[in-house]
Formats: C-alpha cells, structure tokens, sequence
C-alpha cells in the first residue's frame, strides 16, 4: 500500500470545506438571470440584503448583537443605491438574498451601526460561516462592478445587466463578467526527510510563517505556476503536484488553489525582495506552530486560512 502524499485524498475528502468564505450554499440560479431578477427580488416578502460602504460590510449594531442582514426599509438612511443592487441568490427557504452599495462613508456612519472588511470578519467570526461566505460572493461582485464602470475599449460608461453578473458598453456594447483571480498556495513536502516548507513575508506579523503563494500567469497551468512560484521564491526544484483545496478570497476577489508540491531538492535560496525568510520545518515544528501559536516564537496562519488547512493535513496525513 502507498504510503505517499500524492497518491492519497486523505485526511478529508473535500478540505475546501474546512476554509473560510466556502459556506455559501445559495442557490445562484445563474441559468435564469435576466433584467427582471433584481426587482423581483426585492418585492419579494422576506428578502434580506447586504449593505457595502464602499469594500466594507455594514452591520446593524445594538451593543450585543450584530447583524449583516437589512430588509429593504431599514436600509434608507444610508443612501442606497438600488440601480446597483446585486442578487446573489436564495436561500433553501426561496428567501432572496442580495447586496447594494450605499452612500454614506464608513467613517460617517452613525453607532448604531458597524463597518467591517472582509479579514475582520473572518479574523474577529463577527458573523456566521454562511453568512460569511455570501459576504465573500456579495464583497467580489460589489467590487468588480465599482471598478468597471467605464468600457475599456472605447471609454463610454458601462451599465449592469442581469443582476450585477455582466456589464455593456453605451456605446460600443462590448461586454464584460466577473473575473476571478487564480492565486496558487503551495506545501511543498520533502518526503524523505519528512519536511515542509515555509515562509515569512516582509509584511506578516512576527513569528508567522506560511505556506508560499503566487498568481496564475496567462496562458499557465495551475501545476506549473506551482512549480515556477516555488522555484523563485524558495530556489527549490518540484516533481508532482496534488490539488488539496481551494479558497474563496474576496480581498478582492480571489481564489486561492492550494497544492501539495514533491521537493526534488533541498538547498533553499530564498528570493530576499519577497521573503523575509524561508526554511524547512519538521511535522512537530509544524504541528506546535498549529497547536501552539506563539509558544516558540513562530506561528500558523489562523484557522480557516487554506494555508493552515494545507498545514495540518499534511501533520494529520500519517495518522489516517
């Protein structure tokens, strides 16, 4: 029996649904989108919407309780735009769920009411794992619209169709979608001496180390874009790689491809302008960085980042 990594689905069958903004079970109905979608939505009993002050989320504020969630009466005060409003989809029970951008800065908005981005919510768990995985679909969408409001072939402003999903020129009806980012995030093992891979960012908070990451480049396959980001960050060589797990990202609109690489080398050189460091860690290293964050000086990205999750199902791998 094969006792490698990269022959394996183990220790979970599908590990995307132990990251954060992976919760989001609405139904898109993507195949019925039309020009009608939003403003039925809206005159619907029950629909609930998210409200955006530019990348952050709105959440009503009583002292205790926080709440992502609007009808669409409460949201006047903070000067809705509803030609802009996005339908995301529905829940299980029919009830649509949106979201809109509104007009009131973050910073003037009154205390009754909480602005947050995407990493404090998920850093602080201000809201459930659903919600906050319609939030990752609801933050992508609300960006991409804003930052595509001008054709960029001819210059002429563009207009939203079918519910935030497309937009088309006025003048020369060019038509854009929504784009996704393709980011590769990578462990790399050395299964002879039982090691993995690690690196410190100039810009991570002290002792963090995680696992190495860079974007698809056009015309790039998902295995050699690990092998190419591995190669220059750390100088060292890849054989096989394994797809573990992928992660929604709406910072702004990601998705992270995490992967297993097989190290076909062991000197590191590390790349000095990307990383602060970058060196091999055993499985019990690993596991108290996980375990133990800061006992030592060093620690994981926190749980539901696709890196911990890399992390620990490597450590957890042997046990299966």
């Amino acid at each position: 029996m094969s006792r490698s990594l990269f022959d394996s689905d183990v220790p979970h069958p599908e590990p995307s649904n132990l990251t954060a903004f992976a919760a989001n079970d609405l139904n898109r109905d993507s195949e019925h989108r039309d020009e009608q979608s939003v403003e039925n939505a809206l005159a619907k009993d029950g629909t609930h919407i998210f409200a955006f002050a530019k990348d952050k989320l709105v959440l009503k504020h009583d002292g205790q309780v926080l709440d992502p969630l609007f009808a669409r009466y409460e949201l006047q005060e903070l000067q809705p735009h509803w030609d802009e409003t996005i339908l995301l989809g529905y829940r299980k029970t029919g009830e649509p769920r949106l979201a809109v951008p509104v007009g009131i800065p973050a910073e003037e908005l009154e205390s009754h009411y909480k602005p947050a981005d995407g990493r404090t919510l998920y850093r602080d768990q201000l809201v459930d794992d659903v919600l906050l995985g319609e939030f990752a679909q609801a933050a992508s969408l609300i960006r991409w619209n804003g930052d595509n409001r001008f054709c960029g072939r001819c210059g002429s402003t563009m207009e939203m169709r079918i519910g935030g999903y497309k937009r088309v020129c006025t003048a020369c009806e060019h038509m854009i979608f929504p784009r996704t980012d393709p980011v590769v995030i990578m462990l790399t093992i050395d299964e002879q001496r039982d090691l993995c891979l690690l690196g410190r960012s100039h810009h991570f908070t002290p002792g963090m180390y995680s696992c190495l990451a860079g974007f698809v480049e056009p015309g790039e396959t998902i295995e050699n874009a690990v092998r190419r980001e591995t190669l220059e960050e750390s100088g060292i060589k890849t054989g096989r790689i394994r797809y573990h797990a992928s992660q929604p990202w709406p910072m702004p609109h990601t998705l992270m491809i995490g992967c297993y690489a097989e190290a076909k080398s062991t000197e590191v050189h590390r790349d000095e302008s990307e990383l602060e460091d970058c060196r091999w860690f055993t499985r019990e290293e690993t596991l108290e960085m996980l375990e133990r964050p800061g006992a030592n000086g060093q620690a994981s990205p926190p749980k539901g980042a696709i890196a911990h999750r890399l992390m620990r199902d490597w450590v957890e791998w042997k046990k299966q």
